[in-house]
């Protein structure tokens, strides 16, 4: 069988660790539960298709989970005290090798042009980066507004002045081209490049029936009263998930990479706990040969010090530096310390993990569902071609034992039980618009580098020291291998 990856660019290459979904992996297998056939036409069409492991999307590594201990590793030199360890477990999921580059957000904003720039320009305005984050009162910055984000000299560098709404606008972008792409490979799709305005690929869109594409060869229909052929459905297992921000506890686990501090092949254990992504708590690597004495990050090492002396340059960088610099962690990540700080997906709040779930813990949940008609048709996309989602009612949730209202960012804390106590948005930055961003950048000492601090801006703000990356969730077994999740001793025998 083909085997595929993609590097950080995009571009194609081999791989041993990846699985394609073959289009022909359908068998004529029995139902365990009614013993009719599947696959067959004879039988009723009833389709299960075989799946032999998720797809790596283009610029993802996977990242497997497991439990760690979240929060502060070293002192709390400001005195927040919003990070208090706790034991979390987080599940498997993807996450790109490096931070998101002005070359990458540029292709998002051409295709946006191409696509909406006629009829809907304030798309695009929308999308652009804030260059001006550049500009200090008392610093020549003007190069770095005028060239940092256009410049080919820039094309690999993080992508900076980008808000918290931007960068999930950019994710959903992504989602829905990769799997425009996938279609393609595949060869159920033509090539489009012509697509302009609601008429563009969108994921939710064609899976529900809302747009149509320009068709190559749909799938065989096995129902016997089909028209012989059908769109892909979710169960085909084709397209990918989305492509999305992620989560406080996936950025932290991700970043201090513990994989590398078990000793031992299968055993439930690690050595330490880490300050750093690296094995170590000194900035420099330790390690004997050119590279000795090197830094491990690109931060500030001290007031004026950004990048060392002439002849001698510490970590290279008076800025950023290319997203691939620096050696990666040990789940092959690049700069989860240093060069930019990076958006997550959660609302913060002081003691969120106080209360938190201890499987994916988050705050941020606003549960919302497919708009539907009277009828319980899905209404129009919109004029973007998006399909509308409306927040679930509290009617709809009243009854229900794990959640009883869609909004629950505020739950448990700065909801109408704490406001008194906290007195979030009146005489506090702190309100549901405040999102955490995770790491050091290019402008911090090294006490931000440590993956359990945290900070917050506002979801519409942008700094030139703030990037992202994303991340996408692990469909199936935690590991990247073919063996199903749990332990399969049937398997094992005679090993």
């Amino acid at each position: 069988m083909l085997k595929r990856s993609f590097s950080s660019t995009g571009l194609l290459i081999l791989s041993s660790a990846v699985f394609i979904i073959s289009m022909n992996s359908c068998k004529k297998e029995k139902s365990t539960s009614t013993g009719w056939n599947y696959n067959d036409s004879k039988w009723g069409g009833y389709e299960v298709r075989g799946f032999d492991g998720q797809e790596t999307g283009p610029g993802l590594t996977l990242v497997e989970g497991g439990s760690f201990m979240m929060g502060n590793t070293g002192q709390n030199l400001t005195y927040d005290y919003d990070n208090i360890p706790k034991k979390l477990t987080v599940s498997s999921f993807y996450m790109d090798e490096t931070e998101v580059a002005n070359v990458h957000y540029r292709e998002y904003l051409y295709w946006l042009n191409r696509t909406f720039g006629s009829d809907f320009p304030e798309v695009v305005k929308r999308a652009l980066p804030d260059s001006l984050v550049w500009r200090d009162e008392l610093a020549y910055n003007e190069p770095y507004v005028e060239y940092y984000f256009r410049h080919p000299a820039f094309n690999n560098y993080p992508v900076v002045g980008v808000t918290w709404v931007q960068a999930n606008d950019y994710c959903a972008w992504r989602t829905d081209r990769v799997n425009e792409w996938i279609m393609i490979r595949e060869g159920i799709l033509d090539k489009n490049p012509s697509q302009v305005g609601e008429d563009n690929f969108n994921t939710r869109s064609y899976l529900i029936g809302q747009y149509e594409g320009a068709i190559k060869k749909n799938l065989k229909d096995l129902n016997p009263n089909g028209t012989g052929e059908r769109k892909v459905k979710m169960e085909d297992g084709i397209m990918l998930p989305e492509y999305r921000l992620p989560t406080e506890a996936e950025w932290e686990y991700a970043a201090l990479s513990l994989i590398g501090n078990n000793p031992y092949k299968d055993e439930e254990l690690y050595t330490d706990r880490k300050i750093y992504p690296w094995n170590s708590d000194q900035m420099r690597d330790p390690k004997h040969g050119g590279w000795q004495g090197d830094f491990l990050a690109n931060f500030k090492r001290g007031n004026g010090d950004m990048m060392g002396v002439a002849g001698g340059l510490n970590d290279n960088a008076d800025i950023t530096a290319e997203v691939t610099s620096f050696l990666p962690n040990d789940f092959g990540l690049y700069n989860m310390a240093g060069n930019v700080s990076e958006w997550v997906s959660d609302v913060y709040r002081p003691y969120t993990f106080y209360d938190a779930s201890d499987f994916n813990a988050y705050r941020g949940n606003v549960y919302t569902k497919d708009s539907l008609d009277e009828e319980g048709y899905h209404v129009d996309k919109d004029s973007l071609g998006r399909v509308i989602r409306v927040p679930v009612s509290d009617a709809e949730s009243a009854n229900r034992l794990n959640y009883r209202r869609s909004d629950v960012i505020n739950f448990l804390d700065g909801d109408s039980l704490s406001e008194v106590d906290y007195n979030y948005s009146v005489s506090s930055l702190i309100n549901d618009k405040a999102r955490v961003y995770k790491g050091g950048s290019w402008a911090d000492r090294a006490y931000y580098l440590s993956p359990g601090t945290r900070r917050y801006l506002d979801e519409n703000l942008a700094l030139s020291t703030i990037g992202f990356r994303c991340a996408m969730v692990r469909l199936g077994s935690p590991t990247g291998n073919d063996f199903p999740a749990g332990k399969q001793y049937e398997k094992q025998k005679g090993k």
